[in-house]
Parts: C-alpha cells; structure tokens; sequence
C-alpha cells in the first residue's frame, strides 16, 4: 500500500473534489483517479461514490479516512524530522481568532517550540473575516478560525467545537429562573461582534420576537466579555469552555434560557497554494491538543 495513494485518498476526501485534491498535490487528475484506483484494488472496496451532486465517501471510504489520516501525518512527521536537509525553520504567521487564543494559544505556542525549535511563531488574534482575509493575501500562513466554507484555493480541516451557554453576573440573581425569548427584552446583551458567527446565532434566536429587541452590545476580546458580563452589565451566550472557571468559582451563574443555539465550530485553514508540509503539521499538533 503505497503512502501517496493513501495521501491522494485523503485529499479527495477532505476537499470532495478528484479535481481540487490534483491541483493541491500538483498532479494531474487522471493521475489522482489511478492513484485512487490502485488504492481500491488493494483494500477490494470502493471507496468513493461520484454523482451529480459531487464526490463522497462511500461506508468503507468513511471507515477508511482516520486510520489514513493517522498514517499519512506520521509519514509526514517522520519526513520533516528525519530528514537530512535542515529542520524547518523560519518564521511563521499564525492568524487566532480570541476564543481559542484564550483558551489554548499558550500551550501551544509550548508544544511548538518543543517540536519545531527553530521555527518564531507571529501570531495575529483577530475575528475569523479578518483572518480569512490576511489569508487570501498571503499575510498569513495558517488559521484557527470559526468554521466557513471558506472556498477554493483553501485547506480547511475540523479542529474543535463547544457548546454555547448563558451567563450572567449573580448579582442579577436569574441562576435558579427559567426565562424565556420574551423575558431577554429586560436585559441588554453582549456579544462579539457584528457579523461573526455567534452574533449571527444571536440574531437568528432572537428573530421570533414581534416587537422590541434587546439592547446588543459587542466586544472583540474574549477578556473584556467576561468582566463585563462579571460586572452585571448585560447576559451573554459563550463558548462553554471561556466561562467553565468563572462558574466553578461563583463569578458567573449559568443560566436557565429556553433557547436553542448551536456549537461554535472551529477550523484550521491554509492555503493549497502553499507547498510545503509545515501548516499541516502544526495544524496536526493543534488537533491532538484539543483532545
């Protein structure tokens, strides 16, 4: 079983695309069918099924992926670490939205100079559309953002998800109340900015209201969320693991809010044009810290 057919079945399944996964890996895309095709004849399964409506994995095919993607990251570490040019070294930009830099930039920032010690990491913690954007024009090298289909010409893998929850100062004395859409209208709100992907769960679970809306104020930084809402200053919907400590310790109360919001997913994304290694290894090292 060769490791570059393994890689090309890989590809085409995180970008569902035969054509999209020859234009990564610089092959043409009868090449990547022969590759999957060889691939088939040594598992004796069919692993994808194409259709009208694009390029899936087929049950065998979705089985197959994780044991893939394991191999292939090893292959590829075991390259970068052993081989006989010098190490990877350099500067790297990473773009952070503030979410995940709060919880985790620190460790890391730790696991990466213990794996690539030559390597200095600029880091840019902005909102998602931002980072998108220094993405496109190459003033970023990797980002671990809110999930989007961000289109073309980008690698966008899975890299965590959290569950939103509602918080409020105890000093509003709401922790043991059951509240509903309507009662929101009594209590201004926080949240991040206009446009990002929690705003945008924000107004749509408020859309049912016939009248009046809440008072929406928003914030960019993580930091600055929390002790405004620590302040009493409005209630807030946050990722789960921002508030976890500020609830343990009685700053916060988790509140009883009959509405239904969906996790925040988060993503790492590079560009294809970016031929070296690198970004899909740190993006590795990112996902085995969030485990």
């Amino acid at each position: 079983m060769r490791i570059r057919n393994l890689l090309t079945f890989v590809k085409v399944a995180q970008l569902q695309s035969f054509h999209a996964a020859a234009q990564y890996l610089h092959a043409s895309q009868p090449a990547i069918s022969a590759r999957i095709v060889a691939l088939e004849d040594v598992l004796g399964v069919k692993l994808f099924a194409r259709d009208k409506s694009g390029t899936r994995l087929t049950a065998r095919g979705q089985q197959l992926l994780p044991y893939a993607e394991r191999l292939v990251a090893i292959h590829q570490e075991m390259k970068a670490q052993l081989s006989e040019s010098s190490p990877e070294q350099g500067i790297v930009r990473v773009g952070v939205t503030d979410t995940l830099a709060h919880l985790w930039l620190g460790p890391l920032l730790q696991n990466w100079r213990e794996f690539f010690p030559l390597i200095e990491f600029e880091f840019v913690v902005d909102v998602s559309s931002v980072l998108w954007a220094q993405l496109q024009e190459h003033q970023l090298d990797l980002c671990f953002m809110v999930f989007e289909r961000y289109g073309e010409g980008l690698v966008t893998e899975p890299l965590s998800s959290y569950p939103q929850v509602w918080v409020g100062s105890p000093s509003l004395k709401l922790k043991n109340q059951g509240l509903g859409l309507a009662d929101l209208v009594d209590y201004p709100l926080l949240s991040f900015p206009r446009g990002t992907k929690p705003w945008q769960y924000l107004q749509e679970a408020l859309k049912p209201l016939p009248g009046a809306k809440p008072m929406l104020h928003t914030c960019s930084s993580v930091a600055s969320l929390l002790e405004l809402t620590e302040q009493g200053l409005g209630l807030a919907l946050l990722p789960e693991p921002l508030v976890i400590d500020h609830l343990v310790t009685g700053r916060l109360d988790r509140l009883n809010i009959d509405i239904h919001v969906p996790n925040l997913d988060f993503c790492c994304t590079w560009r294809m044009d970016d031929d070296r290694i690198l970004p899909g290894l740190l993006a590795d090292s990112a996902r085995k810290l969030m485990l």
